[in-house]
């Protein structure tokens, strides 16, 4: 009895059955799912007690005003806090001249009709200032799992114009791999860059007539990219 050797595939193919191999690509434009902003509120004074007491109630205001958004507020996370003192900056010893603190609050909104508003409610709070807003898509968007597929058919429809331009059909597909799990990494989408909104000399509370920006979303770019090897028919040389 004899063991019949199996041998491996050639990687490049052969001469009866070529291999082309493709990158498929997809860049879509697709409108943000949410907008971030950045709100730090600040507090300074001559006692630490009097300053953390302020920031407390600043911190408060901000959030009880974002809360009164309901659903359109996605997510409301507070930060860092910090509270620190300020030395003299002259004569002996280690005098303090005042207390400074700040807290920063995260807020992300999916109602893109009430970010004008509430930027310009919390830019007109005291001692805040307003960052923001950075757009994006969620992790799990649809536009993610959109441009992969047309990824996959722009990888086909490449391999199979190459094929045809050699007389040659598509036979089958033998590798299709997302660069991402080689080591690779796509282009990152881009972002809208950062303003920044209120001042020190900001008004003491939220006002229901301050000014309402106009704030435009900022479309997303969505990037996918695979390889694909396939096999095909002899070419007609």
């Amino acid at each position: 009895m004899t063991d019949e050797v199996q041998h491996p595939a050639a990687p490049y193919g052969t001469p009866g059955t070529p291999r082309v191999a493709v990158r498929g690509e997809a860049t879509l434009q697709v409108e943000p799912e949410t907008a971030t902003l950045a709100v730090t509120a600040s507090a300074r004074g001559k006692d630490r007690r009097a300053a953390l007491q302020d920031l407390t109630r600043r911190n408060t205001a901000i959030l009880e005003l974002a809360r009164g958004y309901g659903g359109a507020v996605e997510k409301l996370e507070s930060g860092a806090l910090s509270v620190s003192p300020e030395l003299a900056q002259h004569g002996r010893g280690e005098k303090v001249r005042a207390y400074f603190g700040h807290v920063r609050i995260t807020v992300v909104l999916n109602d893109f009709t009430a970010l004008g508003e509430l930027t310009s409610r919390l830019a007109d709070l005291e001692l805040t200032r307003v960052d923001g807003p950075w757009w994006a898509l969620r992790p799990g968007s649809p536009a993610h799992r959109d441009a992969r597929r047309q990824a996959v058919r722009d990888a086909v429809t490449r391999a199979r114009e190459y094929a045809e331009a050699l007389g040659a059909e598509l036979s089958a597909l033998v590798e299709l791999s997302d660069p991402g799990a080689e080591g690779a990494r796509p282009p990152a989408p881009g972002f809208a860059g950062s303003r920044m909104f209120g001042s020190p000399g900001a008004a003491p509370g939220a006002s229901d007539d301050a000014p309402v920006i106009d704030l435009e979303p900022q479309r997303q770019t969505v990037y996918a990219q695979v390889n694909a090897r396939f096999t095909m028919s002899p070419p007609a040389l």
